[in-house]
């Protein structure tokens, strides 16, 4: 296929003056729509996201019918108090189930990807989604319900774990930050989607809306499967197979160059597959002291990105709304509202990583969120104060207080949401990578389950200091991205170890020279 944009061939001067190989390759037709399909594996986790959000507000319906005794509490409750109004642990632990089993199957994924490539992965996830879609648009009691979202957790799970990994490898390094963005925003587009049909199905009468929304599910998990059915296998996956001239044939077509053009990248990609051959234990090389810097980061930065708060925002977006006086539609609505902004704003991620690097969206974006973070948290102290008991909120107050909350999403849609994945999917060396990804996935969704299972409870305990409560991990979070992360823009991903060398604390744990022993002893 023609390509789209060209990248300079040879040299070895990077963007900061680095001393890492600059491999030829252009942004072809094939690897673009490669990338686009394949990155769409987060509507899956978008949808989940936007529909839990729903969920937990439970209107009558489903209240009624599943849950008879939350439905009766909200019946009784006649106080306006809101930060206590939809405290229960069976709506939490509905919401939250699927991040646990996430969680677990994550780590099952990493073995998955690794032995039978990242396609398989993607469509395991996807047929493990559609499976759980259509067990809760059937249910009939709270088990069923819990079973479908632990059935969501695990396709979750293997396609959070996969889809980074297989951006990462098949883009161009000098594109990758783009590419691997569309992951994100294929989330928040799932998110958007959940949300308008949250709206429309409140409408329907007699009492079988919820059914759709939960069952719509099955929709973007039949297309993941598909997609992950036709899609190529990346070089990685096929080098690692022993499908060398596959391989070789597979780089040229994605790089839209000769053969001879690719042959340095191809030497490198066969030298890592046998590295990665060597070791035997991918978990415990994860120790070795010369990947403490990547390990560091695969778990302060999926945990730090949930630390944000934003899937309080997200998922519980009904419910925040309803309780800052919002009525049932209103709040629908306004979700609707942060929906659209978070999907808008992530394009900005994808067209600005590879222009202005990761650190500059991660270091803006954080403090952009930490100040309208508290001034949410100011506002609906001036208005609800400790008792959380308001009559009424007027008109304009309710819009200064969405368009606050607009602007902390549009910082995550644009910093911690695209780059909490890209980040981590491309400093891990091939012979650590699914290992490492899964680390990334299972604390991403350790972080999430405990968030969503304490976020009503902490909701009613702390009332508007929750707001305080996360700004004060997003100041944290700032500080340690402008100390410890280097910029990875530019950097080939079988490269990146030059990045960690060149920096000021990460390079005393970087090896000399680079024939060490993989499986060596020290920590």
């Amino acid at each position: 296929m023609a390509p789209l944009v060209g990248t300079k061939a040879g040299g070895f001067m990077g963007p900061s003056g680095g001393d890492h190989v600059e491999y030829p390759g252009k942004l072809t037709w094939s690897v673009l729509i490669s990338c686009v399909l394949g990155a769409m594996g987060g509507l899956i986790f978008g949808y989940d996201i936007g529909i839990s959000g729903k969920r937990s507000d439970f209107d009558a319906d489903i209240l009624g019918e599943i849950f008879p005794s939350v439905y009766k509490k909200e019946e009784l409750d006649k106080s306006t108090n809101q930060y206590c109004k939809f405290d229960s642990q069976i709506l939490t632990l509905f919401t939250s189930s699927l991040y646990l089993a996430a969680l677990v199957s994550s780590l099952v994924a990493s073995y998955a990807t690794r032995r039978f490539g990242r396609r398989v992965s993607m469509l395991v996830g996807g047929l493990i989604f559609m499976a759980g879609a259509i067990l809760n648009a059937f249910a009939v009691n709270i088990l069923m319900l819990i079973f479908g979202r632990i059935l969501l957790g695990f396709g979750v799970g293997f396609a959070t774990q996969s889809v980074p990994i297989y951006v990462s490898e098949m883009a161009p390094y000098k594109h990758r930050g783009a590419l691997n963005n569309v992951f994100q925003l294929s989330i928040t587009i799932g998110i958007l989607v959940a949300n308008v049909v949250n709206y429309f199905t409140a409408k329907i009468e007699g009492g079988w809306g919820w059914r759709v929304s939960l069952g719509g599910a099955a929709i973007p998990a039949i297309f993941i499967s598909a997609v992950a059915w036709i899609l190529p296998n990346t070089p990685n996956s096929m080098i690692e197979k022993g499908e060398l001239q596959q391989a070789r044939e597979m780089l040229c077509r994605i790089r839209g160059v000769s053969d001879r053009e690719i042959e340095a990248e191809y030497i490198d990609l066969v030298a890592a597959s046998e590295a990665s051959k060597r070791v035997q234990h991918p978990w415990r090389n994860l120790r070795l002291r010369e990947y403490r810097p990547q390990l560091v980061m695969s778990i302060l930065i999926p945990a730090l990105q949930q630390l944000t708060g934003i899937n309080v925002v997200m998922f519980y977006a009904p419910v925040l709304f309803q309780s800052l006086g919002f009525g049932n539609n209103a709040s629908l609505f306004s979700a609707v509202i942060t929906g659209l902004v978070n999907m808008l704003a992530t394009f900005v991620a994808v067209f600005g990583t590879d222009k202005w690097g990761r650190r500059k969206l991660f270091i803006e974006g954080g403090i952009q969120m930490l100040i309208f973070q508290v001034a949410v948290a100011v506002l609906i102290a001036l208005k609800f104060g400790v008792s959380g008991n308001v009559t009424e909120l007027p008109e304009w107050y309710s819009i200064i207080v969405v368009m606050c909350i607009c602007i902390y999403v549009s910082a995550f849609a644009w910093s911690w949401g695209p780059l909490g994945w890209l980040v981590p999917s491309e400093i891990f060396p091939l012979e650590i990578r699914s290992a490492a990804q899964s680390i990334t996935v299972s604390v991403n969704m350790f972080f999430t389950f405990g968030v969503a299972e304490v976020f009503l409870s902490m909701l009613c305990g702390l009332k508007y200091g929750l707001f305080i409560f996360f700004s004060v991990f997003v100041a944290i979070m700032t500080v340690f991205i402008y100390v410890f992360l280097p910029e990875t823009k530019g950097i080939p991903i079988e490269e990146m170890r030059v990045v960690w060398k060149r920096h000021w604390y990460w390079k005393r744990f970087m090896p000399d020279h680079n024939d060490q022993e993989v499986n060596g002893n020290s920590v």
